[in-house]
């Protein structure tokens, strides 16, 4: 049962035992039904055809009851006596009486008396007419019937007659459920020898067919097994050439791998240049502090500071990062962006460019998320800004449709159109510089848009109209 291809099997076996079963029993009630339907109509003919004769008057003695075995009859009067049986019938039940011997006092005589009486008593709805037989569907029962020895299950029909002379009489003649029965008990055979073997069929088809359906899905599983053993991300599972869901799932557990290897890549540049750019202003230090320790006078102090200050920030941008990869959600404040604008830029009195500010009085621009990192990301393009511009630097605050956009913009070199996506990739500088005079250690960009992103928002990179760059940044407002 752990199987998926056996519970497969069992299902699709019970739910065709089911339906088998189901059917079948329709099928036998609808043939019983017909079959019995058919005895009926024999049933009713041959009383009728008695009834017929008594109806014209033929003495009981030459009443012709023909295949009398197949269709006993039994002809009872209006008091329930027996005054007609078949010859060889010996015992019956199901009628109107058991009784298989004519009694010869109930034998009827000829009415007498006045004819306009008899004809009201005829007339009133109970018997039929004189030398008629009655129009009403007769009255069907079942009994059982010994004809010269042998005894059979019958169905009966009883129709009323009445002789010319005023008697109404009640014929009874039965028509044999043998065929009906072994037809029934035919049909009912063969199913019970049937359905073990179609079940079994089944069984074996849903069997083979879903394992030949699951075949490719093992061939995943081994192979997802091997890529976790060899830790070989660069390795796929096989897809299969058919369109259906196991050929979905192959595609989609590749595409997983192919993300999951960049995932692994990323990690491992993001570790390699992490140490990179860590060992740089280390050993600058080492070396510092063993010349000093040395040297005292040869003591470079503001290096030593600049390396260090160095190493506080990129340890910042790192501890930030792994905050942001590891899912931090980013709050629900609401933030000021005019405000926050405003704020970071009275902090640069100092800067080598002065910062020229754009936010429209009275204007609401804001938004939600965390005003720790969205300050930090108005500082990295500022500071980005500062390190490419030639004479100045600029940013405005506007509303854009649903959010507010954040533009910051110089007048240095620009960023070539082929280089403006990658620019916001992790260590990555378009100078290839790893000194500190050259500029950061190539994370700011990409901690700004790892932070818009994660507010909803996004941030990309023009041509600025003084002849720069233009990095705008936009954020949804609230609901």
């Amino acid at each position: 049962m752990r199987s998926v291809r056996a519970r497969a099997a069992i299902g699709a076996t019970l739910v065709v035992a089911v339906a088998l079963v189901a059917a079948g029993l329709a099928v036998l009630l609808v043939l019983r039904a017909n079959l019995i339907d058919q005895a009926d109509l024999q049933a009713e003919v041959a009383a009728r055809e008695v009834a017929g004769q008594l109806a014209t008057g033929t003495p009981y003695d030459d009443l012709e009851l023909d295949d009398e075995e197949d269709h006993p009859v039994q002809v009872t009067d209006e008091e329930g006596r027996v005054v007609i049986v078949s010859k060889d019938l010996r015992a019956v039940t199901g009628t109107g009486t058991s009784g298989v011997t004519p009694v010869p006092s109930a034998s009827p005589s000829p009415r007498d008396g006045d004819d306009d009486a008899d004809d009201a008593d005829d007339d009133d709805g109970s018997r039929p007419g004189r030398g008629e037989v009655s129009s009403d569907d007769p009255d069907f029962s079942d009994g059982t019937a010994t004809v010269d020895g042998t005894t059979a299950d019958y169905r009966f029909a009883a129709v009323d007659a009445t002789t010319p002379d005023g008697v109404t009489l009640t014929v009874y003649a039965g028509a044999p459920l043998a065929a009906e029965q072994e037809a029934v008990n035919t049909v009912r055979g063969a199913m019970l020898t049937g359905l073990p073997l179609l079940l079994v069929v089944v069984a074996g088809v849903t069997w083979l067919v879903t394992r030949r359906a699951l075949r490719p899905v093992e061939g995943i599983r081994r192979e997802l097994a091997a890529i976790t053993a060899s830790e070989d991300l660069a390795r796929r599972v096989p897809e299969p050439g058919s369109r259906d869901e196991i050929a979905a799932l192959a595609r989609t557990t590749n595409e997983t791998l192919t993300v999951l290897e960049a995932s692994v890549e990323r990690q491992r540049r993001f570790v390699a240049d992490a140490s990179h750019e860590l060992r740089s202003p280390i050993a600058s230090l080492r070396t510092q502090l063993e010349v000093a320790e040395a040297h005292p006078e040869l003591l470079d102090l503001p290096g030593a500071v600049a390396d260090t200050v160095r190493l506080q920030v990129l340890a910042a941008d790192l501890l930030l990062l792994a905050r942001l990869d590891a899912g931090e959600k980013p709050g629900s404040a609401t933030v000021e962006l005019g405000a926050l604008v405003r704020e970071e830029v009275s902090q640069r009195t100092g800067d080598r460019i002065a910062v020229s500010v754009e936010v429209p009085q009275g204007g609401a621009f804001e938004v939600n998320g965390s005003r720790g990192q969205l300050s930090r990301v108005i500082g990295n393009l500022l500071d980005n800004a500062q390190r490419h511009a030639e004479g100045s630097v600029a940013v405005s605050v506007a509303a854009d449709g649903r959010g507010v956009r954040v533009e910051v913009r110089d007048d240095g070199a620009g960023v070539p159109e082929d280089e403006r996506e990658r620019i916001f990739e992790r260590f990555v500088r378009l100078d290839d510089a790893r000194s500190r005079d050259d500029g950061g250690a190539g994370l700011g960009l990409a901690i700004a848009r790892d932070v818009a992103s994660r507010h909803g928002g996004t941030l990309t990179v023009g041509e600025a109209a003084e002849g720069g760059a233009a990095f705008r940044l936009w954020l949804p407002r609230p609901a």
